[in-house]
């Protein structure tokens, strides 16, 4: 249905840094450049912003960048790119040099999730490039704003069998160097005269709410040119699109006919306060996507759980004895590693869905009956909670939460349920570090038992889930938050993608926690649950402390249970980079059952799983 909007206009900041917006819900903006003419000494005045004659391009995107606001560069160097290079570790920006194009990307994505400003990605040409799309894959997919900066072969030598070409004879040039699905915004720079243009495209795009995944490919030529004209200084002002009085009346009216429950993404994470406001004023239950753990607090009493890969059988509980009239969704896809789908998640009267893209509401779901309304999260509570006044006197009635299992006296193997027990004390109550958790069962063993009660404070992937992107993530994460990141991973994605080096050379003070059980435990236990037989998860069992202590970095190898307190605290200390390696027992069950009933819906082969699965939803 098509939605009304009121609109307001308000001036982006023209201070040096840029400042993001509230919210974009609008693509469309009215903009105006100012028409400076050249300055015969190279100098800038406050009227103009004016790139003195001797500056190379490479000098100008990287001073271009920098007054976007981007503070952080996370690369692998090349001669294909060596002047850009240069003109980054030159700049106001912090140039951190990699070892694998594929981390750096994974370690800009959580860097802008850690500080909300863009982040710099930069590769060489060749495999420098095609190395990073998964990580630049991710930041689409996960909403963050990055601008890869990638060198590609000079249009002299395209065709001639150059060293590494990198051009649309080797490469499809749809996809990588044009704006689509992988980027919203791509273009080759081919000559200096195209940079205005470029400046005043980044602007607009980083601007917008939602994520921003843009690709600048500089011929190795193109980059030492000069730069005979000036960048504007741009006045931009944007529309800040909010849901018009008709609809919020019409919300009101549907989430007052009886019980609703709020159901909350990553998407929703600015609006933590609002989100709370409105439950306790309206008494509702409040669930979240596995992204959003922690922008509600999961110890407040009218919090139920959270749903979808490793969450809670209280949610379901929840759906089957006091199902909502209603669920307001705000801020997530409602995707498989949220929902799987289940038909179990759709109340009577459907969902009223708030999200920034319209493209979402009704995509899940598509026979539910859907209110989509294209708003920021944070701007259309604040306008429904003034009709939703506070009452004191209102109950809320007693709701299921998440409950702990048990733990039983020791085991010979650490178990994983008393590792995140241990982690939850020392790291997410002790400290004030940011958790992130690894794709497989390091992912669905801290969303199922980790209790987070603030935002920002936890982060996994859920789209594309790509092992290594928090093995290496935790270095861009710690390095953007001048302070602790603690990533919780297997032995599987620890051996495939760490940059462990990395954060040695700058003393970025990440930490790794590597559930070791000598597997590929989540493809191991699914095939066994799926009563798949033959295949191998397998995989020899590495000593991860000596290998960090191999790279400069310190840890401790824990095999007890009695250990784990002291270990982690001990990581938690180091003021250097930390690997503690616990030695896991592979043989508790971890908590993705749904994941293996979506597979057997989607057409895998199995046999009745034969052990009881706590994940949701418990159906």
């Amino acid at each position: 249905m098509t939605e009304n909007y009121t609109r307001s206009t308000a001036p982006i900041s023209t201070e040096p840094y840029f400042v993001e917006s509230a919210s974009l819900a609008d693509p469309s903006y009215d903009y105006q450049l100012d028409d400076l003419e050249n300055d015969t000494d190279g100098q800038l005045d406050k009227d103009s912003h004016l790139v003195p004659l001797s500056l190379s391009v490479s000098e100008a995107i990287a001073q271009m960048l920098a007054e976007l606001g981007i503070s952080y560069a996370f690369g692998v160097s090349g001669g294909a790119m060596a002047t850009l290079w240069g003109a980054l570790s030159n700049s106001p920006i912090k140039v951190v040099h990699c070892r694998h194009e594929g981390g750096a990307a994974f370690a800009a994505v959580e860097a802008y999730f850690a500080s909300n400003r863009p982040v710099v990605a930069f590769t060489t040409a060749g495999p420098g490039l095609t190395n990073s799309l998964t990580g630049l894959f991710a930041a689409r997919d996960e909403g963050a704003k990055v601008v890869l900066l990638s060198a590609c072969t000079s249009a002299p030598q395209r065709g001639r069998w150059a060293i590494q070409e990198t051009s649309t004879y080797t490469l499809p040039s749809s996809g990588v160097f044009t704006s689509g699905a992988l980027f919203n915004y791509a273009t080759t720079v081919e000559s200096a005269e195209q940079l205005p243009q470029i400046f005043r495209s980044l602007a607009l795009g980083l601007s917008q709410a939602g994520g921003f995944v843009a690709h600048l490919s500089i011929p190795t030529g193109v980059q030492t040119s000069s730069l005979n004209i000036s960048l504007p200084r741009l006045d931009l002002s944007h529309s800040l699109a909010t849901p018009s009085e008709e609809t919020i009346s019409k919300c009101v009216q549907l989430l007052s006919e009886g019980p609703f429950a709020i159901w909350v993404g990553f998407g929703a994470r600015d609006a933590a306060e609002e989100i709370r406001s409105l439950a306790e004023r309206t008494g509702a239950a409040v669930m979240c996507s596995p992204r959003g753990k922690g922008i509600f607090p999961e110890n407040h009493p009218q919090f139920v759980g959270v749903t979808g890969l490793g969450g809670h059988a209280s949610v379901m509980k929840y759906m089957q004895e006091q199902p909502p009239l209603r669920t307001l969704v705000l801020g997530t896809r409602l995707g498989e590693p949220t929902s799987f789908w289940s038909s179990s998640m759709v109340p009577p009267g459907g969902f009223v869905h708030v999200d920034i893209d319209p493209k979402v509401p009704g995509v899940a779901y598509p026979a539910a009956e859907t209110l989509p309304i294209q708003s920021d999260v944070r701007m259309f509570l604040k306008a429904l909670l003034k009709h939703f006044p506070e009452s004191p006197g209102s109950t809320t009635p007693s709701l299921p939460h998440p409950e702990r299992e048990p733990i039983n006296p020791g085991s010979d193997l650490v178990r994983p349920e008393v590792l995140m027990d241990a982690i939850q004390r020392a790291i997410v109550e002790g400290s004030d570090a940011v958790v992130l958790a690894e794709s497989g069962n390091s992912f669905t063993w801290a969303t199922h038992l980790l209790r987070i009660d603030r935002p920002n404070r936890y982060r996994v992937s859920t789209g594309v889930g790509s092992m290594g992107h928090m093995v290496a993530g935790v270095v861009g994460a710690a390095q953007a938050r001048h302070g602790k990141a603690v990533a919780i991973v297997g032995d599987g994605s620890m051996l495939m993608n760490s940059e462990i080096s990395t954060a040695v050379k700058y003393q970025i003070p990440a930490v790794w926690i590597v559930l070791n059980d000598a597997r590929y435990n989540m493809c191991h236990q699914g095939m066994s649950m799926l009563g798949l037989q033959g295949a191998d998860a397998t995989i020899p069992q590495a000593d991860f402390v000596m290998i960090a202590c191999g790279m400069g970095a310190v840890g401790i190898r824990v095999e007890r249970e009695s250990d784990v307190q002291a270990a982690l605290e001990a990581a938690i200390a180091s003021p250097v980079p930390f690997v503690l390696d616990v030695i896991i027992d592979p043989t508790p069950l971890a908590p993705s059952g749904a994941r293996n009933k979506s597979l057997q819906a989607q057409g895998v082969t199995s046999s009745p799983a034969k052990k009881k699965q706590v994940s949701f939803p418990m159906v």
